[in-house]
């Protein structure tokens, strides 16, 4: 029996209480997944979920963005075929990719590029990245080509358009329906078109025929919203779901080969870190630096994560552009304790502060920041945990409202330190709450720097002023666990986006 309309349109989202399904058998007609997090909104480029990560894979089923971008991270002509700077980059020219139609049959054109671009770049539609889009200016589509006038240089605008906010979107069916019509009926050329959605409970997608990229092995995909860890690992041993993710390493172990199941755990761009805000105890630069050496990061990973994470000493993974392994932030507990003493602090007279987290959001969240926590008590630092949901993160980020300490699991799918470095820590940007001038003094140049070489090494000067100020505390570089029954091919994306589109029978 296969998941039907009726079955999925009586389920609540609370308890899913949904059919058994074929999970292990190898005709599945429809492809049941569950998710760690929901779908706030439709549009790919506005507000607060146009930059969570964890969601991009929703956008990236429905919608295409100017570039595309391979599994491991390389890009690769998606909407556009062909981009650049001209020889003194004053402007830059995009080839936009002719035969492809929207979900409702209009044609795609050079029109719709321009126009998203220009949206992106107007401060007036709420793109949290239109600091970066406003940098190109004077869009002009003729034919199947689009130019535009550098309006600032920025080094990494063409990586934008297969990064965070960077789809395109369909200028006359959103001019026609609004802001509100497009939420409730969204369009795209992307390989999958959205048949059905129920806030916070599941989205089905039906498969694009017509898709430019070829059509989907799947013809139907539900998606269900199971936030919960432990109900994540239940619906793929029950058989309510042939895909999940983000569960603890222990139940990924206990149930990969067994009972028609496998599994993939592959290291991903995502990095567990700790935000430090700039108030309270955060301002004394000794209770900062011992937080980060009381940190047994090794043991973390090894005894919480089974080994399935990379231990980091700075923003950057070995992955990214501006990785130095020479930065190192060793774990130093005799250390921690004397600079404590030094501001007047011990175990018998902690400083006090709260730090946030989420809990079950990613494989033992919560956890780690007990463990972190346990370090901290016995140096002399006493922190009290506040949990919330990852959306509660998001909106306390961008107010500058966040605990003096707060866990957060940062993406940065292109591997750029502007990406990573630049925005948690550069004090404008509305994802960063360090705010103090020295180091917007050191990363503001490098915004706008020409010269390749030059711009990395000025990234790994500021890294390394970072740990030796401590002004953050980087943790882990993440590897995704996923569960999937034997009839599913499964391909990881390094960006740790889940993409269906990319899922075929085995």
């Amino acid at each position: 029996m296969n998941l039907n309309r009726r079955s999925l349109l009586q389920a609540t989202a609370a308890s899913f209480a949904l059919p058994a399904l074929p999970a292990f058998a190898q005709g599945i007609e429809e492809l049941v997944i569950a998710y760690n997090v929901p779908l706030p909104s439709w549009d790919p480029t506005v507000g607060l979920s146009a930059v969570n990560p964890t969601i991009q894979g929703f956008y990236l089923s429905v919608f295409d963005r100017f570039i595309g971008q391979n599994p491991d991270l390389t890009p690769t002509p998606g909407l556009l075929t062909d981009w650049g700077w001209n020889e003194d980059r004053t402007k830059v020219s995009m080839t936009v990719r002719e035969g492809v139609t929207w979900h409702d049959g209009s044609p795609f054109t050079a029109e719709d590029v321009a126009w998203s671009l220009a949206r992106a770049a107007d401060e007036k539609t709420g793109n949290p990245i239109q600091f970066i889009w406003s940098t190109l200016g004077n869009f002009v589509a003729e034919g199947n080509t689009v130019t535009a006038d550098v309006v600032r240089f920025e080094p990494t605008v063409f990586k934008w358009m297969y990064f965070l906010t960077g789809f395109v979107l369909p200028k006359a069916y959103y001019e026609k329906v609004g802001a509100e019509g497009f939420e409730a009926a969204p369009i795209g050329t992307g390989p999958y078109m959205v048949d059905s959605f129920e806030r916070n409970a599941f989205v089905r997608l039906k498969a694009n025929a017509n898709y430019w990229g070829g059509k989907p092995e799947f013809d139907t995909v539900t998606i269900k919203f199971v936030t919960d860890a432990t109900s994540r690992v239940a619906e793929i041993e029950s058989g309510n779901s042939h895909v999940t993710l983000e569960m603890p390493y222990e139940e990924y172990d206990r149930l990969k080969g067994t009972a028609g199941l496998a599994g993939i755990a592959a290291p991903i761009s995502d990095i567990g870190m700790i935000f430090f805000n700039d108030i309270d105890a955060m301002l004394d630069p000794n209770v900062r630096k011992a937080a980060v050496m009381a940190v047994d990061k090794k043991l973390i990973v090894e005894r919480l994560l089974s080994g399935y994470g990379v231990p980091i000493d700075t923003l950057e993974t070995p992955e990214y552009l501006a990785f130095d392994a020479s930065i190192t932030t060793p774990y130093d507990p005799d250390g921690a304790m004397a600079l404590l003493a030094a501001s007047g602090f011990s175990p018998e007279n902690p400083v006090k502060f709260t730090i946030q987290t989420t809990r079950g959001f990613k494989p033992k969240d919560y956890e780690i920041i007990q463990a972190i926590v346990g370090l901290w008590r016995k140096v002399g630092i006493e922190a009290e945990i506040e949990v919330y949901e990852i959306a509660k993160h998001f909106e306390l980020r961008a107010a500058d409202q966040l605990a003096p300490a707060a866990f957060y699991n940062w993406g940065n799918s292109v591997g750029d330190p502007t990406t990573s470095t630049g925005f948690a820590m550069f004090g404008p940007s509305p994802h960063s709450v360090w705010d103090q001038p020295d180091l917007i003094e050191k990363i503001a140049p490098l915004w706008g720097e020409a010269d390749e070489e030059k711009r990395i090494a000025g990234w790994k000067d500021v890294s390394r002023y970072i740990a030796d100020n401590a002004l953050v505390l980087p943790l882990m570089q993440y590897v995704q666990p996923i569960l999937h029954v034997e009839g599913v091919k499964v391909q990881p994306h390094a960006s740790g986006a889940l993409l269906p589109y990319l899922m075929t029978r085995a």
